[in-house]
């Protein structure tokens, strides 16, 4: 079912089967001579009919939308192989793009998971069911690349493009400054924690997601539209609450290392706090242990790069411990 929040800008909400997430939320501005459709789903047939369903409600000719897709995940970028012809323009984002470009299936993420301890029998039965593999983009059509700052007339909005890093190494959010709104796909959720991972060697997701948030907060919002849950206000007050939370899982693994070490990726996370059900460790999902330990190196990976903790051996695992000064402070 369509809803519109504002003035020719709609939000339909898209199914996500077999997923925690439960649905995405579209987002649709009505504009001539091209209006603009923001995230689209799976490549699945139930969010290809919701989505055929809610622009029909809004009476939207798909022939005259273009797409504009916040980040690579399958859950936003998977259906755009059956909404996109070849008048379609589909914007989208440099570094995503990229990976898209480059992309040599799972078995890069794979051996680095097995270097963090992460069993690959498991793992690769985790990825064999996992959405993103089984739904996801069939062809890849044409990429109009946006930039940080840039901005999309769309009718009575102007939005501008706001890089936001950290839950993917491109993810763009759209700003409109007049109206304060902010459409923010996977960056700011509202009783979720964005799931920030790690899965190369270079790269430091969660210093630049904090960057991400801190540049967002800068910005006069009034209202959030974010990918996922509910729409929300108290922009400002909702990232304090990330950072903050983020803080607290720093520390967490700072005691967990001080209390037993060195460990690798996967056993900080077998000691850290999720909002699972689940009654131990053992008795995580494989998919959900996977998920776990991408969080743990990425605030493994943060804390090295601070200096507050170091490699104890590479190979064949890697493992962590603190630095002798930071374990004074921690103790």
């Amino acid at each position: 079912m369509a809803e519109e929040i504002f003035p020719d800008l709609f939000r339909i909400k898209i199914p996500l089967p077999d997923t925690p997430l439960k649905y995405l939320n579209s987002y649709v501005i009505k504009a001539q001579p091209r209006s603009l459709i923001i995230d689209t789903g799976l490549n699945h047939e139930t969010c290809l009919n919701a989505m055929h369903k809610g622009l029909a409600e809004i009476e939207l000719d798909l022939d005259q939308a273009d797409l504009f897709i916040t980040h690579l995940h399958a859950d936003h970028f998977g259906l755009v192989t059956k909404l996109a012809n070849e008048n379609t323009r589909v914007f989208f984002n440099r570094p995503d793009a990229e990976i898209i470009e480059n992309w040599q299936g799972f078995e890069p993420m794979i051996r680095y998971a097995v270097k963090n301890g992460l069993s690959e029998e498991a793992l690769r039965s985790s990825l064999n069911k996992h959405p993103a593999r089984k739904f996801g983009t069939d062809w890849r059509p044409p990429l109009n690349i946006l930039t940080d700052g840039q901005q999309m007339d769309l009718g009575r909005y102007r939005f501008t493009c706001v890089h936001t890093p950290g839950h993917t190494r491109g993810h763009m959010c759209l700003y409109e400054q007049d109206k304060k709104i902010l459409i923010a796909g996977d960056h700011i959720l509202i009783d979720i924690t964005p799931n920030i991972q790690c899965w190369t060697e270079d790269d430091d997701p969660l210093k630049n997601y904090l960057e991400s948030l801190d540049k967002v907060r800068a910005l006069d919002v009034e209202m959030v539209l974010p990918g996922h849950r509910r729409l929300f206000k108290n922009c400002r007050e909702r990232i304090d609450e990330l950072k903050a939370h983020h803080a607290r899982r720093l520390e967490e693994v700072l005691d967990i290392l001080a209390e037993q070490s060195p460990l690798n990726a996967f056993q900080a996370a077998s000691y850290m706090t999720w909002d699972i059900e689940a009654e131990n460790w053992e008795a995580f999902p494989p998919a959900q242990k996977w998920f776990a330990t991408g969080e743990a190196i990425s605030h493994l990976r943060s804390l090295e790069n601070n200096g507050q903790i170091y490699r104890v051996t590479e190979d064949p695992v890697t493992t962590y411990a603190l630095v002798e000064s930071q374990r004074k402070t921690v103790l």
